[in-house]
């Protein structure tokens, strides 16, 4: 079963009808169900996505709510995050002082890392992350707003 990661970014663009890669995220999330991907995240990123959806999007708690409702389906794991990937994150972060991204970012990347979820599909923008798979939508107005 293949095993694909995904971010706040691909969640929001889903869920929120307005962010301009709605429909990608839809066919993408579609082509998931279809090939029975094993969809995986971490509950910084369901913080992150819940609070995003709550704040941003037109759907305001409903889509939040629901959000919550559908990470709890048995298609999604959620990987709890470990004290050593929040110090691998911190890490990386220091290392990477010219990079923006966020605390939550890096922990995903580590997580992503540490259970091997590796690239078959879906691009990814960070310098050491050539080999892991994730729906991003990278160039979602979730992190543009």
């Amino acid at each position: 079963m293949k095993r694909v990661f995904v971010d706040s970014g691909g969640f929001f663009a889903l869920l929120a009808a307005e962010d301009r890669l709605h429909d990608h995220a839809r066919s993408l999330f579609s082509g998931a169900n279809t090939e029975r991907w094993r969809l995986v995240t971490t509950n910084a990123v369901v913080v992150e996505t819940y609070s995003l959806l709550l704040v941003r999007s037109r759907g305001d708690r409903r889509s939040a709510l629901a959000f919550l409702d559908m990470v709890s389906d048995d298609a999604y794991h959620v990987e709890r995050v470990r004290k050593r990937d929040d110090e691998r994150a911190i890490a990386l972060l220091r290392a990477h002082e010219d990079k923006s991204y966020s605390l939550c970012d890096a922990l995903s990347f580590v997580v992503m890392e540490r259970l091997r979820i590796m690239k078959d599909t879906a691009p990814w923008d960070w310098t050491r992350s050539s080999t892991m798979t994730t729906i991003r939508c990278a160039e979602s107005d979730s992190r543009r707003r």
